[in-house]
């Protein structure tokens, strides 16, 4: 089953201009993709450079910024496949980022 991590966390300032992720990081990066459970996934930029869309009442409106005003944001993502939820708290149980956010497990409607 495939599982979106959703990392989420208060953002640290002048994250935006690194490019590097941690070293921790890129270890579990490395070490979930030679496992086979990590598909995809990436930090995100700040919500300052956010777009929101909605259409109501058959209006678009687009808007400059996060969806909602929060303290936490969603910092980034992992795509993981997983034999099970078990298996997907495992994986997340063992990223670095843990330590300083949190990490919300999705699991995602397989495709048609």
């Amino acid at each position: 089953m495939r599982y979106m991590l959703l990392i989420c966390g208060t953002p640290v300032s002048g994250a935006d201009g690194c490019d590097d992720p941690l070293d921790e990081t890129k270890a579990w990066v490395e070490e979930m993709t030679a496992r086979g459970v990590r598909l995809s996934g990436n930090r995100l930029r700040s919500t300052a450079t956010a777009t929101t869309v909605r259409r109501r009442d058959g209006e678009l409106l687009v808007s400059d910024g996060p969806f909602a005003e929060t303290k936490e944001q969603i910092l980034g993502y992992d795509l993981i496949e997983c034999a099970d939820l078990d298996e997907a708290i495992e994986v997340a149980s063992k990223h670095p980022v843990t330590k300083v956010a949190t990490i919300e497990i999705r699991p995602i409607w397989p495709a048609p």
